[in-house]
């Protein structure tokens, strides 16, 4: 299976590295709780390389998103409902100063909301080590409850250019999850 498309679902909950996912995804829930209080200071950093420079997009990679499986969460499908129940994994990327980098999102639909959202950093050096750590650790908080169809992120605990990388992912789930 490839991770960077691997989706948790109730009929697979077996298997080992669902369970290493439903652990990884507990202990980033409960540390991002821990994590809610941060200086005004540090969140309001740029990353570096910001301001001036604009980004180009990244080269995606071939995703399996297109011919990937749907979540198995049944869903309480409303006639206007537009994606289906369930909990999705995506990988998105973007390109830092340091260059190209990937981020791992998980996000929990019920009735088209987001009900759990979960960044998974995935850096390629220490300074989007830590911006991604704070994207990670202000995600939850910052999307839950809204539609997926309105998600805009531009900046998350001081990271800004991981939202590029989430944006990417949250396509990728949209097309997986339509109904």
């Amino acid at each position: 299976m490839n991770p960077k498309n691997a989706k948790t679902t109730p009929a697979r909950q077996g298997s080992p590295g669902r369970a290493v996912l439903t652990a990884l995804a507990a202990v980033s829930l409960l540390g991002a709780a821990g994590c809610a209080g941060s200086s005004d200071a540090a969140q309001d950093a740029p990353e570096a390389g910001e301001g001036t420079a604009t980004t180009a997009p990244a080269a995606a990679e071939p995703s399996a998103a297109a011919g990937g499986t749907a979540a198995a969460t049944p869903g309480n499908a409303a006639s206007d409902q537009k994606y289906e129940d369930g909990t999705y994994t995506q990988v998105g990327t973007y390109v830092s100063p340091g260059g190209p980098e990937e981020i791992g999102i998980t996000l929990t639909l019920e009735g088209d909301a987001v009900t759990g959202a979960e960044a998974e950093p995935m850096p390629s050096n220490p300074t989007t080590e830590m911006y991604q750590g704070r994207f990670a650790s202000g995600i939850q908080e910052e999307i839950a409850g809204k539609k997926l169809d309105d998600l805009e992120v531009d900046k998350v605990a001081g990271s800004s250019l991981s939202s590029g990388g989430f944006s990417e992912a949250v396509e990728k789930i949209k097309s997986e999850a339509a109904l």
